[in-house]
């Protein structure tokens, strides 16, 4: 069965029926079937060899970390590292779990997650809804690591902005161990002052203080996440000291609190951050931006708008040296993954490209 007709079997069964329930309900829901597969240990062969496509060309080394190929699950769906073994066999060249915060927390009151359909895209104000460092460490350290697992990391709210290194220390000190990456939050919209840190001197500060913390040095690689509501003169002045800060790499983008990207505004929610295809142009030009002043000396992680192989290769020859996927994947299903990396081994086929490293930041080809 190729990945389109599955994709056509997804439509007509499952689709209408998560989108006609409340998105958090759709999101425990899907959650808790997988599960349930524990109870039902056939069931996994069976997904894993449906959505599961290989190919040398697929292969790429990005901070050097081999992945399988460069299709991951943003951070988001798994808060809590519960669900990473089902999700690390679902086609995914690496799987991001949080954003876990130092002390547990519930996030924000409910409702916090609204779907405009018309426009594949989510506002979310969840809050980093999480159950803390602690636990996480509890759910983690029991699994067997199977695919690239990546750990983001945020401020817990209650946590004063001249305390945040510590909290960040914290948590990076639990997590590290079980992770192949760390990613630094920044950016999210939900957090009080969190974006202050996006500040050059604040950003410093964070960075050295949490380098200190840890020793002096980053343990493992380590990302940063920044939001697309900056000034590119802003970021670029931020790409300017990831190499003293002994970062790794960056990701483009978190959501936007831009509301007039969705074709309802102003008939929108107010609070949160736009997830989701309003946001493809947008996290793209950030991305083509970063490309032109790190100039590959710096990898950069793409998420935003990623609901199709079309949008994954933009994202590749802007700069992205690996794409990450949330939002595309609720509203298009758990076949998303497998066609985007046929659709990309296709063009690598197709343009005698022998890996996705050859494609990154070609902007056309």
């Amino acid at each position: 069965m190729n990945s389109e007709w599955k994709q056509w079997v997804y439509e007509k069964t499952a689709k209408p029926f998560f989108l006609s329930i409340h998105p958090e309900s759709a999101h425990y829901l899907a959650q808790n079937l997988l599960g349930l597969s524990k109870k039902l240990p056939f069931v996994f062969p069976v997904l894993e060899s449906l959505m599961t496509y290989s190919s040398d060309r697929l292969k790429t080394k990005v901070a050097g970390i081999e992945f399988v190929n460069p299709v991951g699950l943003g951070a988001g769906f798994d808060k809590t590292g519960e669900l990473y073994p089902f999700l690390s066999r679902l086609g995914f060249g690496s799987i991001e779990v949080g954003t876990i915060t130092g002390q547990a927390q519930p996030g924000n009151p409910k409702p916090r997650i609204f779907r405009y359909s018309e426009d594949e895209a989510l506002i979310n104000r969840m809050g980093f809804n999480n159950p803390g460092a602690d636990v996480a460490e509890e759910t983690i350290r029991k699994q067997k690591k199977n695919c690239i697992r990546g750990i983001n990391v945020g401020k817990t709210k209650i946590i004063s902005e001249e305390n945040a290194v510590d909290d960040y220390v914290y948590s990076l000190k639990k997590l590290i161990p079980y992770a192949d990456y760390a990613v630094i939050n920044i950016s999210s919209p939900n957090t009080p002052g969190l974006r202050n840190f996006q500040k050059k001197e604040n950003f410093t500060k964070l960075m050295e203080g949490i380098r200190s913390g840890l020793g002096g040095k980053f343990p493992i690689p380590t990302f940063v996440k920044f939001a697309p509501d900056m000034e590119k003169e802003e970021l670029k002045s931020l790409l300017e000291l990831l190499p003293d800060s002994k970062l790794s790499g960056v990701i483009l983008t978190n959501t936007t609190i831009d509301k007039s990207v969705l074709s309802r505004y102003p008939n929108v929610e107010k609070e949160g951050g736009v997830s989701g295809k309003p946001l493809r142009q947008r996290s793209t030009e950030f991305v083509r931006y970063a490309y032109s002043i790190l100039k590959g000396s710096l990898p950069i992680i793409g998420v935003g708008g990623i609901n199709s192989g079309e949008a994954a290769l933009e994202k590749i020859l802007a700069g992205a040296d690996l794409v990450q996927l949330y939002t595309g994947y609720v509203y298009n299903g758990p076949f998303l993954p497998v066609r985007i990396l046929e659709y990309l081994d296709g063009v690598l086929k197709r343009t005698g490209a022998k890996s996705i490293s050859e494609l990154v930041g070609k902007n056309k080809i």
